[in-house]
């Protein structure tokens, strides 16, 4: 059965509307998938997505498409580090990431309201975003941002290094073949709420980055350096003024629920939706419902404005260290 295409909403048969371009932002030259609308208006808005660590932009493949059929223009890049941007630079990883998105936002800004989509590491780089001052930030999607409530394995590489210290300086390195089938296992665990299967498209492009013992062991190290970044420093909610909107997933294993709901206390005017029934990185098996809560969001923001946050006050600084800890 076929039904009349939705109004506002474009076909996409006949090929992807993905564009692949390179663009240099903040000294760093990255992967730019993008979906425009033909003669778009700059007072429109234009979506920004960030994805999370050991990702790349392809994560946000079919969002991307979900807002080529509304007409709407959008681009996810691969952040400083991952995909087939340049690589980190020695020295501390917030810092880089947080002048990237800065370059990122400051040339989107120029043609039109940019609103930002961020998940996981991607959500956190989003929020620090919003807690400057940013021209035409029309608000903010922040999905599973890491930092405020995680599980016990994210909380392993934070606050107990022995483990990955031990891991690097074994005698004889494990056997790739071991390497493999051990992330074969964990990794679609990690991903969805359903586990799936290794050769899950997405699931494949995680495993691949983890192919080797020395691959391995240099992702631990870097993701140890990072979450060491993750201190009472990392958000400062009081200072984000933006429309937020909160996705925050039940079945996340690595970032709790309840870490959305937190950080919805912390900035009152912010809207949180849980789904109970969502993994880590639902933009990759939820993204019809994704763009629908984003579109919404927007919608009424940009209709009934957003009220000024509250000052901060000494309990909100207590609820705000509290919830980093």
């Amino acid at each position: 059965m076929t039904t009349a295409p939705e109004r506002g909403r474009r076909s996409v048969q006949g090929g992807s509307p993905i564009r692949t371009t390179y663009r240099t932002y903040a000294r760093v030259r990255t992967r730019v998938l993008t979906v425009e609308r033909p003669g778009a208006s700059r007072s429109g808005v234009r979506y920004v997505m960030f994805h999370g660590y050991c990702d790349s932009a392809d994560t946000w493949r079919r969002l991307l498409v979900e807002f080529a059929k509304a007409g709407e223009p959008a681009l996810a890049v691969d952040l400083p580090g991952f995909g087939e941007a340049d690589p980190l630079r020695p020295g501390p990883i917030l810092p880089q990431l947080d002048a990237f998105v800065r370059a990122v936002v400051r040339a989107q800004a120029r043609l039109g309201d940019v609103v930002l989509i961020g998940n996981s590491l991607g959500g956190t780089v989003s929020l620090r975003a919003a807690q400057r001052s940013a021209p035409r930030l029309a608000g903010v999607v922040s999905i599973a941002a890491p930092g405020l409530s995680d599980t016990w394995l994210v909380n392993t590489v934070k606050r107990y290094p022995l483990p990955l210290r031990l891991y690097g300086s074994l005698p004889l390195p494990i056997p790739d073949r071991v390497v493999r089938r051990v992330v074969d296992a964990v990794v679609p665990r990690l991903l969805y709420a359903q586990p799936r299967g290794a050769d899950d498209e997405d699931a494949r492009r995680f495993v691949q980055l983890f192919s080797s013992n020395r691959s391995v062991r240099e992702r631990l190290a870097q993701a140890r350096q990072l979450t060491s970044e993750f201190d009472e420093r990392l958000y400062q909610p009081e200072l984000i003024t933006a429309p937020l909107l909160i996705l925050a997933c039940g079945r996340d294993r690595l970032v709790r629920a309840e870490g959305g709901r937190r950080l919805h206390s912390l900035v009152p005017h912010s809207k949180l939706v849980v789904h109970d029934d969502w993994g880590h990185c639902p933009q990759l098996d939820h993204a019809p419902e994704i763009h629908q809560l984003v579109r919404y969001f927007v919608r009424r923001s940009r209709r009934v404005g957003v009220r000024p946050p509250r000052p901060l006050t000494e309990r909100t600084a207590v609820d705000r260290h509290a919830a980093a800890g």
